[in-house]
């Protein structure tokens, strides 16, 4: 049962006086046969913080950090595994406070499992006789999938609203699913995730929406956004993309209502714009609920996504590409933009290009559930490869004049960033046009075009 322990972890448990285990991630997935990559475990025991940390230096362990408050010591070993040591302990919290008020050290081990969230993850594993200790019938319920708080799923939440969150995530990342208790208790609580700080929520939302990629669960991340929706976090977290639930589509082109194919699209997107994807048509109820019909969505699902993103305090670049993806997403939806228009977009946009199409594939996906490329796509990737073939420039650099030769030419410094994007655009139509002297006569024609309408 040790076989997949640190060695040096093995070395430590057998230099302390008192027995030493591992418990929580670690311990569940041996025990459910899931493979991750863990450089963090978790390991507790009946020992104090100092007791713990003379013994670790003597296994030439590093002390990084000592919360004596909580019994808690951060170490690393010689092969920079990192592990988070606990006293074993009991914590009495009052409702919604996420932290304890009070805390009381012990040597049951049952009181220790009781002070965590969900059996699956109250399992232990005595290092030193590689036995493992189950005091609330963990092992029972990794069996079964199940997900199963460790005292009254009413209690869990109550304690530490970050826990729904968690339930999700956990749920998506395994495949498991929680039992009826833990699912109302959650359900009943959901007002609480209004007391965690929108940074810890941002970092378990990442998560869900990545979850099936840690234990190759397919699907993962939707059914962790569903869970979320389901228990009625998601309407607090996101009230704005809820707005859609029940609210219906046009039937020949929608199976789903407006968040179920919100979600969906989530699902069927590149891990690399789940997010946007989630949040493409959060514009839609808004316009829905204004003008009584969607053709505004996404500028004002631009607005919007920038309003929940900055509330989640996401980061600048993530904001960013979510709001233009949500802008553009709907660009050329019926097939009938005009080739040259739609040459000067692809230009225009081409930093994001290869997102945007992932995004209208999603999009297109989740709105049949159909798995076949989206005509909007087909067509985007057949007139690129056709201007790529033409050798269109589509950035500044790869236009035959620059800024320099424009000065040379006496136009005025004011234009050259205007009449550049000029050139640009009409490159995009006309490729052929991309030598110096042709580009250069066209410069002097536009800058005319300029100076008249100052």
């Amino acid at each position: 049962m040790r076989n997949f322990l640190p060695k040096n972890l093995i070395i430590l448990a057998e230099r302390c006086q008192k027995p030493l285990y591992v418990v929580g991630g670690s311990v569940r997935d041996h025990i459910a046969n899931l493979s991750a990559k863990n450089n963090d475990w978790d390991i507790c025991g009946p020992i104090s913080a100092d007791e713990l940390c003379e013994t670790a230096k003597l296994c030439s362990f590093t002390v990084d950090a000592v919360y004596k408050n909580t019994g808690t010591v951060k170490l690393r070993d010689t092969e920079n595994i990192d592990y988070e040591f606990t006293s074993f302990r009991s914590d009495r919290y009052e409702r919604g406070t996420h932290v304890p008020v009070e805390t009381f050290f012990t040597e049951d081990i049952s009181l220790d499992a009781k002070r965590r969230d969900f059996t699956c993850n109250a399992v232990y594993l005595d290092i030193k006789n590689g036995t493992l200790v189950d005091p609330l019938g963990g092992i029972p319920d990794i069996a079964a999938k199940r997900i199963r708080t460790v005292v009254s799923a009413e209690k869990v939440f109550g304690e530490d609203g970050l826990r729904l969150m968690r339930l999700a995530r956990q749920a998506a990342q395994l495949g498991f699913e929680p039992d009826e208790d833990c699912f109302y208790g959650a359900k009943t609580n959901a007002q609480l995730i209004d007391d965690i700080s929108p940074e810890r929520i941002w970092t378990e939302l990442n998560a869900i929406l990545l979850a099936d990629k840690k234990y190759g669960m397919k699907n993962g991340h939707y059914r962790g956004l569903k869970l979320l929706e389901q228990i009625g976090v998601l309407a607090r977290i996101m009230p704005e993309l809820t707005l859609g639930k029940d609210m219906a589509q046009r039937k020949d082109f929608h199976n789903h209502d407006v968040l179920e194919h919100s979600l969906r699209a989530a699902m069927y997107a590149e891990e690399n714009v789940r997010l946007a994807a989630l949040l493409h048509d959060v514009g839609k109820p808004f316009c829905v609920l204004r003008d009584g019909n969607s053709h505004a969505h996404p500028i004002e699902g631009e607005r919007i996504a920038l309003e929940i993103l900055t509330r989640l305090k996401a980061p600048k670049r993530i904001t960013e590409q979510v709001c233009t993806l949500t802008k553009l997403h709907m660009y050329d939806f019926n097939g009938q933009t005009s080739e040259n228009k739609l040459r000067r977009f692809l230009v225009a946009n081409y930093p994001v290009l290869e997102e945007l199409l992932q995004i209208q594939q999603a999009d297109f996906s989740a709105c049949k559930d159909e798995l076949t490329e989206a005509p909007t796509v087909t067509r985007m990737k057949t007139l690129l490869a056709k201007m790529q073939k033409e050798n269109v420039p589509f950035a500044l650099k790869e236009l035959a004049i620059s800024g320099r030769d424009l000065l040379r030419k006496e136009i005025s410094p004011r234009h050259i960033s205007a009449i550049l994007q000029y050139l640009l655009m009409h490159t995009a139509v006309c490729p052929t046009d991309n030598v110096k002297h042709r580009l250069l006569r066209i410069a002097d024609g536009y800058e005319k075009v300029l100076k008249n309408n100052e």
